[in-house]
């Protein structure tokens, strides 16, 4: 790392998250890291004369400030602003009550809008710093058997390209980080909101289906988190960071067959869809 730098992670005590933070204060960073448990963070994490560790429901947006707060009065400062903090919802969009609905959206997307909103002062005043959010290749591409998840993701994914746009001229950049299937717990039990209180029958088979993919990927995702959290540190240290990080093979193969089939629906569709204008 060519600098120090100070660092706000949430998600920090387990997956992507916590590779990250141990990946920093290992290479001397300052790092300020949240969890809903800080006991278990700080089992995760360990003792560091450079860390700080943070017990944050981050649903509550005057606990979210005072996060923010203490990160700088600890500190002196607050450089990168990660939100990791988050979890899958799988099940066909029919199944899926709109609790469970409302709650991925809390977790996923109002928890980010808070975090950025309480940091945005901080960088703004001193005119530098980087705002990462990890969305999801499912935030690019709606995967079927995961409607909500999708657009809670599409929502971090939309409103990471606007923000980019409102900060560039304080120094401010956006990252939207998605990646595809990394070893993490992602998939496990306890990280993964899978919503089968009303099954309906006529989804029975993608539901089995989907279930299957569950089991088979948990604990054999081809991701290094290791070797993506590295990646994340050195696009920290670019002078032009990519607004948009896919990360992993499988998430570049959906990236281009998307892509592709985009384009296809353009061309096949171009000759009536921009006849519409007025004449």
């Amino acid at each position: 790392m060519s600098s120090t730098k100070i660092w706000f992670v949430t998600g920090a005590s387990k997956g992507m998250g916590l590779a990250l933070v141990k990946k920093l204060l290992a290479g001397g960073e300052r790092v300020a890291a949240t969890s809903r448990t800080v006991d278990d963070l700080e089992e995760a994490v360990g003792n560091h004369e450079y860390f700080l560790p943070i017990q944050l429901n981050l649903s509550d947006e005057q606990a979210v400030k005072e996060a923010i707060s203490a990160t700088i009065e600890h500190f002196g400062g607050l450089d990168v602003v990660v939100n990791n903090a988050g979890y899958g919802q799988v099940g066909v969009f029919e199944e899926i009550t709109d609790e469970y609905a409302r709650r991925n959206f809390e977790a996923n997307v109002f928890g980010t809008f808070n975090v950025v909103r309480q940091a945005l002062p901080q960088l703004r005043q001193q005119r530098s710093g980087h705002i990462i959010n990890f969305s999801s290749t499912a935030g690019f591409f709606g995967f079927g058997g995961s409607s909500i998840y999708a657009a809670t993701k599409f929502a971090v994914d939309g409103m990471s390209e606007a923000l980019a746009q409102d900060v560039q001229p304080f120094g401010i950049h956006v990252t939207a980080v998605k990646p595809g299937y990394f070893r993490t717990n992602f998939l496990s039990e306890g990280s993964l909101g899978v919503n089968s209180v009303n099954p309906i029958e006529d989804y029975k088979e993608q539901r089995e289906a989907q279930e299957a993919a569950v089991s088979a990927y948990d604990n054999n995702q081809p991701g290094d988190p290791e070797k993506a959290v590295d990646l994340l540190i050195r696009i920290t240290e670019s002078f032009n960071p990519p607004l948009h990080l896919f990360l992993g093979k499988d998430a570049y193969e959906v990236a281009r067959n998307k892509i592709s089939s985009i384009q296809k629906e353009l061309e096949a569709w171009e000759s009536e869809a921009t006849a519409t204008d007025f004449s």
